[in-house]
């Protein structure tokens, strides 16, 4: 039955900050018994049309997608695009100049290094590269090997805290975001509410919903591994009241930030794909 399938549209490559090529992306699936997932990289489609093509020749069904970095009130979203053409005139430049936002975020996180004491040779970390199979972004990966942190958890937890506190960049807002989503023909579906909101007032986030469902939202990600209960079901409950799709995903990096591929376990009958239901390829 196609409501049994397993699905998982939460899922990042080396494209981005994940640790599996399209090929071990593809093979992973297959051995964990998905048979719906789409490839979701921040603001990159690069692993999009590999990761479709070898969708085709696995037999396993494929929705295309990207993670898009938003902000709403200086708070940092996510918004999936779910459905959209890899080769889009519009989307593509504008992920571009997300991508640079990011890179840049990376000098600047140097640099806060720098200006707090620590020992960095710049042109060491002008020059540097690493193996994209690791996951992650440049800065963490240089700042790994030289010793000022352990991982990702220890970046944040300890590196940049206190003090050092980490403001993400100025990337587009909520808005904005859906507007050029929804001007490629894909379809906007806010990724992990629970995780965007985790220190935000029922009330809060109540406004930070209507918000989006003004700008053009049209679904919503209910089941995520950033969610206990209580936030699974205020999703859902979310989802029935604004008429919004219901989507889930596990944020799988590989082996990168330990989210385990297909959890939490979701099949079709749990979600409400709507119009995404005519742009899974199979």
């Amino acid at each position: 039955m196609l409501d049994s399938v397993r699905a998982d549209l939460h899922i990042h490559t080396i494209a981005s900050d994940g640790t599996w090529t399209p090929q071990q992306l593809v093979e992973q699936v297959v051995a964990t018994g998905i048979g719906l997932f789409s490839v979701t990289d921040h603001d990159t489609v690069r692993s999009v049309p590999a990761a479709a093509a070898l969708a085709t020749q696995k037999g396993v069904r494929f929705l295309s997608g990207v993670e898009v970095s938003a902000k709403l009130d200086g708070r940092l979203m996510h918004v999936l695009a779910y459905g959209l053409d890899p080769a889009d005139r519009c989307l593509v430049p504008f992920l571009a100049e997300n991508e640079t936002r990011l890179r840049e975020y990376d000098d600047v996180t140097v640099q806060m290094l720098l200006d707090a004491g620590y020992r960095i040779d710049l042109d060491a970390y002008r020059q540097y590269t690493w193996d994209r199979t690791r996951g992650g972004w440049k800065a963490l990966n240089f700042f790994i090997d030289q010793g000022f942190c352990r991982d990702v958890a220890s970046f944040f937890g300890e590196l940049f805290a206190g003090p050092l506190t980490l403001s993400f960049p100025a990337f587009p807002p909520v808005e904005e975001v859906i507007c050029a989503i929804q001007g490629a023909g894909a379809v906007p579906v806010w990724a992990h509410p629970g995780e965007s909101l985790r220190d935000q007032s029922a009330s809060q986030a109540n406004e930070a919903l209507a918000r989006m469902v003004r700008a053009g939202l049209q679904g919503i990600e209910c089941y995520s591994c950033h969610h206990g209960h209580v936030w699974t079901r205020r999703c859902l409950a979310w989802a029935q009241s604004c008429d919004l799709l219901v989507t889930g995903g596990s944020d799988s990096h590989g082996s990168f930030a330990g989210r385990q591929l297909g959890h939490p376990s979701i099949v079709l009958s749990d979600l409400r794909l709507g119009p995404l239901a005519d742009l899974i390829s199979s």
